[in-house]
């Protein structure tokens, strides 16, 4: 191959490099920079009360772990006051009670966890793997939202799952125990 070839090679391979790198750049500059997006880095909703750019009243992360539809459920999550006043946020879901919870200024209440707060909702309406339609309030600004609802499938989420209550027998109804077998 002679010299004249290689240096028209070459000069390809610089063309086509610089030629690459402006579309690369050019392409980088219209996509927007996602570490600067919002998200919720694990299973659960989030929620901003005054609007999806208002991130001073809001829910993070949140989701319910419950053994069943019409069962109770362990409420995990987060709850962040980034405002100079204490607020109250409560948690409303089709069929169960609405939990009240109190959050100081500039304070996040940490929901199910060893050290934060154990909130239960008295019924899910909802059967695990499926979402409620909550509404998370605060003062008079509330926002709907898909609560996703768990159950104790995942190893992270058993530990969460409501303690059964050992239901009563009905009043008036004899105890069975074994009756002695027949002796010949």
């Amino acid at each position: 191959m002679s010299r004249r070839a290689t240096a028209v090679r070459g000069a390809r391979t610089i063309a086509l490099a610089a030629v690459s790198a402006t579309g690369a750049l050019l392409l980088a500059a219209c996509s927007p920079t996602t570490t600067d997006l919002n998200y919720d880095p694990s299973d659960g909703a989030g929620v901003s009360v005054l609007g999806e750019e208002n991130r001073d009243l809001r829910g993070i992360n949140l989701m319910v772990v419950s053994a069943a539809e019409g069962e109770a459920g362990s409420v995990l999550g987060a709850l962040a006051n980034k405002t100079p006043d204490d607020a109250s946020f409560t948690l409303q879901a089709p069929g169960a009670s609405p939990i009240t919870l109190e959050v100081p200024a500039g304070d996040t209440v940490y929901l199910g966890t060893e050290t934060g707060e154990a909130v239960l909702l008295d019924t899910v309406g909802a059967a695990p793997g499926n979402y409620l339609d909550a509404v998370l309030t605060v003062g008079s600004d509330s926002k709907e939202f898909q609560l996703p609802v768990f159950d104790g499938t995942l190893p992270e989420y058993a530990d969460h799952l409501p303690s059964a209550v050992a239901s009563p027998s009905p009043a008036g109804s004899p105890a069975t125990s074994p009756s002695p077998s027949p002796t010949e």
